[in-house]
């Protein structure tokens, strides 16, 4: 064997060592490093898993370099001997805590789906996650399951928006690993505004929202980006997969529902008919028209959010966002897709582990009455007669939505009825008429709700309310469970308030005159402002008192 041979030998086995030893040096990082790395594994795991591994996984593309003591993370939050495992977050903290953070999990797709090819030239995104005092190992999974199960160089960066915590170790610690940057609220925000905080921040082209509790499934990311890079109007949703909240057991959702909502406006999931099942057989990989979103997961172009003005950002904490941006979204130019070969599963819970400011029913009325005062037009009587409870919500000041609509040009609520949603049907008018009875300036006032109570005539104010009646089939003009009453059917005598009695003709009115008159049905005798707007009289109907001329908002 010649020198010269045994050197290039020599030469090569140095060479080889080298590269190994810095290999190694590289999955140990130095004491307090904070250099952003990816995530790996260093610890058993139940099952034989290794702990926090990001393993090989059908859609997983790279290998993962940075070993992050996932056991370390998790011991402070364990779930104590003898303590309710669903106390702190409402589902079974036990059972999660059990489950690496890259555990595998059934590729749910459409076999169409699993065969489809995907553009290696897409636009890449920010995944923006809030979340107040999560369960560490389900934040730590849906991160994990992120990173793992997307491109890398579709993810640019993922925000994680602490609203508030009360361990901010639970987001910090977090912040080293790769691509993860932690914004932590230094109050109490909800989950509305901390989204609008972490698009505002985000420094890619995409928002990619997800809830705190998922799990990313196979090739979930590039059907939503494909949808949104041939039309940026487009939001679109992955198809939800369930993850149990008793025993984190992933279980795959149905294809054939798309979100909708009744006159409650209450999210719900409304099953395709015949019809709209058949038309999917050619292609069950279509994207799906969808009224409404859930609201926890989609994605959208950041350009086209901030167009459409965001979340309303006077709603508070959680609920009735979804309805409201979906809304937004359909009459002011935009869709809204669920894309079904995109799986994510999520978590549900039965209530809600935090607390809501104000109390979580008071916070989603008031959110809802918000949606629906700027984007259901006259159709807004529907959901009152839904929710009578809702009329003496007050929904704060709505101009700078208004003005919004305004700037867009955007369609009504009947455009919606007919060409998106012609499933939701409008139901018989709440009474012959509705709204508020005005007289000039004022209208009638029953805010002493009461029994024998006075009927006021005071300058509207536009909030409902005690300025919010209406003239049933029945004849008669409520507010809530009272109804405007003569005690005496004689002229001069006050009108008051009583709790509404069926067949009682002292209850009993009609629109007369050109319906400028309120006459009660079984007199000659009408409603009269004559002795002044503190105090409310019938007297004999005359068309040319001008003092007997009311007006309700809406007559049917």
């Amino acid at each position: 064997m010649s020198r010269r041979f045994l050197r290039k030998w020599i030469l090569l086995f140095l060479f080889i060592g080298t590269a190994v030893t810095f290999f190694w040096i590289s999955l140990t990082p130095a004491e307090g490093d904070g250099e952003k790395k990816s995530v790996h594994m260093d610890k058993k795991r139940t099952g034989g898993e290794p702990d926090g591994a990001v393993e090989a996984f059908p859609g997983s593309f790279r290998e993962t370099v940075f070993v992050f003591d996932e056991k370390k993370y998790l011991e402070k939050t364990l779930v104590k001997a003898g303590e309710d495992a669903y106390k702190r977050n409402k589902f079974n903290q036990v059972e999660s805590d059990k489950l690496a953070s890259n555990r595998q999990i059934p590729d749910s797709r459409n076999h169409q789906c699993q065969a489809k090819t995907w553009p290696s030239k897409l636009p890449s995104t920010t995944v923006i996650i809030t979340f107040h005092n999560e369960a560490r190992s389900t934040l730590l999974r849906t991160v994990v399951s992120v990173l793992n199960r997307s491109p890398s160089h579709l993810i640019d960066e993922i925000i994680l928006i602490d609203d508030f915590s009360d361990e901010s170790e639970t987001g910090s610690e977090l912040a080293r690993i790769e691509k993860v940057k932690v914004l932590r609220n230094e109050q109490r925000e909800g989950l509305i505004r901390s989204r609008i905080i972490g698009a505002k921040a985000a420094k890619s082209k995409v928002l990619t929202f997800l809830d705190s509790h998922c799990e990313c499934n196979a090739h979930w990311l590039e059907p939503l980006l494909q949808r949104i890079d041939e039309d940026e109007s487009r939001v679109v949703c992955p198809i939800i997969d369930v993850i149990s909240m008793d025993n984190f057991n992933y279980i795959a959702a149905i294809e054939d529902l798309y979100g909708g909502f009744g006159w409650d406006m209450v999210f719900r999931w409304d099953h395709m008919n015949e019809e709209e099942r058949q038309k999917r057989i050619g292609d069950p990989t279509a994207a799906i028209r969808t009224p409404v979103m859930a609201g926890g997961l989609f994605a959208i172009s950041k350009a086209y959010f901030e167009k459409i003005g965001f979340y309303d950002p006077e709603m508070n904490v959680w609920g009735g966002e979804n309805i409201e941006i979906s809304l937004r979204v359909w009459l002011c130019g935009g869709t809204l897709e669920i894309v079904p070969c995109s799986r994510v599963g999520h978590v549900f819970r039965k209530q809600h582990p935090y607390s809501f400011p104000g109390g979580s029913g008071n916070v989603f009325a008031r959110n809802t009455v918000r949606a629906v005062e700027v984007w259901l037009d006259d159709y807004r009587e529907y959901y009152y007669q839904s929710v009578p409870s809702s009329r003496f919500v007050q929904a704060g000041n709505l101009t700078a939505r208004f003005q919004l609509k305004k700037r867009l040009e955007c369609k009504t609520f009947q455009w919606f009825l007919e060409n998106v949603y012609p499933r939701l049907k409008v139901p018989n008018p709440p009474g012959l008429a509705s709204g508020e009875i005005r007289h000039g300036l004022y209208c009638l006032d029953a805010k002493s709700q009461s029994n024998g109570g006075a009927v006021e005539l005071i300058t509207c104010h536009g909030n409902k309310g005690a300025q919010d009646w209406v003239l049933s089939k029945e004849n008669r003009i409520r507010n809530n469970d009272f109804c405007l009453t003569v005690p005496k059917p004689v002229p001069g005598e006050p009108v008051v308030l009583n709790h509404c009695k069926p067949e009682a003709t002292e209850q009993q009115f009609e629109l007369s005159h050109h319906k400028k008159l309120i006459k009660m049905q079984q007199y000659d005798l009408c409603l009269d402002s004559s002795e002044g707007n503190q105090q409310l009289v019938v007297n004999r109907c005359d068309f040319n008192v001008l003092s007997q001329h009311f007006k309700f908002s809406r007559i049917y």
